[in-house]
C-alpha cells in the first residue's frame, strides 16, 4: 500500500531466479560501497601524498555523487523507456570503467574523474535496483530483499577499509581502485546471466511516465531522509580513519572500528525490518537515527572509538530498510522508476555538497573532528524530514503500521 494508492500483491516465496537476481544486486551494492569508501580508506595516504587540505579531500569524496545529481531522474525515466536490464547493466559497466580511470588518473583530478563516472553508474544501478526488487519481491519478502541490499553496501564499506590500505601499501594506491572494478565486473556478469523481465512487468513505454505532483513531493522528502542518514554515516566512515590516525590509533584499531560500523550493522538492518513490522516504523526510525547522531558526535568529542562504533554501526542501523521502503513505494508501480530518479536526485545532490561542508568544517576546526560534528548535525535533519513525510500520508510507512 502506498501514499499514492493501494497496491495489491501476494507474498509467495520467491523462486530461484529472483534469488539469483537478488544476489547480483547484493554484489553490485557491495561493490558500490567498496568503491565509495576507497578515498576515505586511503585518506591517510592520499592527503599527504598530494598535499590536500580537508576541503579538497571532501570534494574528492563528493565527486562520487556530483554527476549523479543530474543523472538520477533522466536514468529513472530511461529505465521506463528502455527497460531495467539495459540501464542497470550500463550502470555496472560505468562503475567498472570509472575504477580504471581513477586508477590510471595519476592524482586528485584523475581520481575525481573516475569517481564521477562511477557515480553515474552507481545512480543507474541504485535507481533501477529498487524497482527491480519491488517487481520481484512483495510484502515481507520485499522488506527482506531491501534489507539485504542495504546491508551489502555497508559490507562493501567495511571490506574496503579492511583491504584497501594493505592493497595500497603492497601494490600502490591505484590497486585499491581497480579492486572495486573487479567486484562490479563480477556483478555485471551475474546480473546479465540472471535477469529476465518479471511476469507482470509492463513493456517499456515510448512516452515518459511521470509521477503526480504529490508523488514527486513524497519521494523528494523520502530522498531527504535517506540523504541525511547516509551523509552522517558516510561522513563517519570517510573522516574517522584520518581522525584516528591523528590520535595515534593504529591501523588495526581503525579496521576494528570500521568493521563494527559496517559489518556489525548486517544483523540489526535485517532485524530492523521485523522490528518495524512489530513495533512501528516511526519508533524504529527515531531510535536508529538518534543512535547515529550520538555515535558520530561522540566519536568526534572522545576517543572511545569502539563504543561509538557500536552505537553508530549496530543500534543506529535498524532503520535503513524502513527509509528505503518508504522511498520506493511513494510512487505507483507505473511511475516508480521515475520516482526513484527523484529520490536519488535529492540523495546525490546532498552527497555532493555535504562532504565538502564536512571538509570545510574540518579545516575551520583544525582537524577531522569538525567534519564529524558537521556530519552528526546533518544526520539529525532526517527526523523532521521523516516526520513531514509521515504527516503527509495516511501511513507512517508504506509497508507497516506506525
Amino acid at each position: 500500500m502506498t501514499g499514492a494508492g493501494e497496491e495489491t500483491v501476494t507474498e509467495e516465496r520467491p523462486s530461484i531466479r529472483p534469488l539469483v537476481l537478488l544476489a547480483a544486486i547484493v554484489l553490485a551494492r557491495l561493490g558500490f560501497g567498496y568503491q565509495f569508501q576507497t578515498v576515505g580508506s586511503l585518506g591517510p595516504t592520499l592527503i599527504p601524498l598530494f598535499g590536500m587540505d580537508y576541503t579538497t579531500f571532501g570534494k574528492l569524496i563528493g565527486a562520487f555523487a556530483l554527476v549523479g545529481t543530474f543523472a538520477a531522474l533522466p536514468l529513472g525515466l530511461a529505465g521506463g523507456r528502455f527497460g531495467d536490464r539495459l540501464i542497470l547493466a550500463l550502470g555496472l559497466a560505468l562503475m567498472v570503467a570509472g575504477a580504471v580511470v581513477s586508477a590510471l588518473g595519476g592524482g586528485p583530478e584523475g581520481i575525481a574523474a573516475g569517481r564521477a563516472i562511477c557515480g553515474v553508474g552507481g545512480v543507474a544501478m541504485v535507481v533501477i535496483q529498487g524497482k527491480v526488487l519491488a517487481d520481484w519481491f512483495h510484502g515481507r519478502w520485499f522488506m527482506l530483499a531491501v534489507s539485504a541490499s542495504v546491508c551489502a553496501y555497508s559490507v562493501g564499506l567495511g571490506l574496503g577499509q579492511l583491504t584497501q590500505p594493505p592493497l595500497a601499501e603492497a601494490f600502490g594506491w591505484p590497486a585499491a581502485f581497480l579492486a572495486g572494478g573487479v567486484i562490479q565486473a563480477a556483478a555485471l556478469g551475474l546480473f546479465l546471466a540472471s535477469y529476465r523481465a518479471p511476469p507482470l512487468a509492463a513493456a517499456p513505454r515510448r512516452a515518459l511516465a511521470m509521477p503526480s505532483a504529490r508523488e514527486c513531493l513524497l519521494v523528494a522528502i523520502a530522498g531527504l531522509v535517506w540523504a541525511a542518514y547516509t551523509a552522517g554515516y558516510t561522513g563517519f566512515l570517510s573522516y574517522a580513519p584520518s581522525l584516528m590516525a591523528l590520535r595515534g590509533q593504529g591501523m588495526a584499531l581503525t579496521g576494528v572500528v570500521i568493521a563494527i560500523a559496517t559489518w556489525g550493522n548486517v544483523p540489526p538492518t535485517l532485524f530492523g525490518a521485523g522490528l518495524a513490522n512489530r513495533y512501528g516504523a516511526y519508533r524504529v526510525f527515531l531510535i536508529g537515527t538518534g543512535a547515529v547522531v550520538i555515535g558520530i558526535a561522540g566519536s568526534a568529542l572522545t576517543d572511545w572509538a569502539v563504543l561509538w562504533a557500536v552505537m553508530l554501526g549496530v543500534i543506529g542501523q535498524i532503520q535503513p530498510a524502513v527509509i528505503q521502503a518508504v522511498g520506493t513505494l511513494s510512487a505507483r508501480v507505473e511511475t516508480r522508476a521515475a520516482g526513484m530518479g527523484i529520490f536519488y536526485t535529492v540523495y546525490y545532490a546532498a552527497g555532493t555538497v555535504v562532504p565538502m561542508l564536512c571538509g570545510i568544517a574540518a579545516d575551520q576546526a583544525g582537524g577531522p573532528a569538525g567534519a564529524l560534528l558537521c556530519a552528526a548535525a546533518v544526520s539529525a535533519l532526517a527526523i523532521p524530514a521523516y516526520a513531514l513525510h509521515r504527516r503527509m500520508t495516511s501511513h507512517a510507512a508504506m509497508l507497516v503500521r506506525a
